[in-house]
């Protein structure tokens, strides 16, 4: 991948955050100045961070943060899939579930977090299904359901890391992973 996609303009990146904590994406942050050099390469298409409802079409990189724990969020990544040249699985919950997998240890995860998270009156446990998307049965990482270009595990993955990771694409070079990252 060169520093321009295709259509000779910067390149389309897209952050996404599904079932995670945001620290993936404050971790994105925190490359302070280097962000200012990327933001000359880059054009941010679509993120928690800009006011973009829709997932673009023709992205050229998409970072995902969090597990897909619900349909909705399977839903997403799929589209994501289609629309996205380049996946990037980033921080542990993306690779692997990490925390956010803790819930798979239930028989019916998918009820007992509703039970958990909604001890309230019998008339809101009613509405709940209504109010929030269906969870899946087991929180799932990327990989289970789309094919994955890139891992940036870390919990979260330092600045560091993200920046050689996002410039080695730029250039058009494939990120050299071993000794850099880790999981945790």
């Amino acid at each position: 991948m060169s520093t321009t996609n295709t259509t000779g303009s910067k390149v389309r990146v897209a952050t996404v955050w599904l079932s995670g904590c945001a620290g993936c994406h404050m971790s994105f942050l925190d490359q302070d100045e280097r962000i200012v050099d990327l933001a000359k390469k880059i054009q941010v298409v679509y993120s928690p961070l800009v006011d973009t409802k829709k997932f673009p079409e023709k992205v050229d990189v998409t970072l995902i943060e969090g597990s897909v724990a619900n349909e909705e969020q399977l839903e997403m990544l799929k589209d994501i899939r289609v629309k996205t040249r380049v996946l990037i699985a980033l921080g542990d919950c993306a690779v692997t579930g990490n925390v956010t997998a803790l819930r798979n240890s239930w028989e019916n995860s998918d009820q007992e977090v509703l039970e958990r998270a909604y001890k309230l009156s019998e008339d809101l446990q009613a509405a709940v299904p209504n109010m929030v998307p269906k969870l899946l049965v087991k929180t799932r990482p990327l990989h289970e359901i789309v094919k994955v270009d890139f891992y940036i595990p870390g919990c979260p993955p330092s600045a560091d890391l993200i920046n050689y990771v996002l410039t080695e694409l730029l250039v058009g070079k494939t990120p050299i992973m071993e000794g850099r990252a880790r999981y945790g």
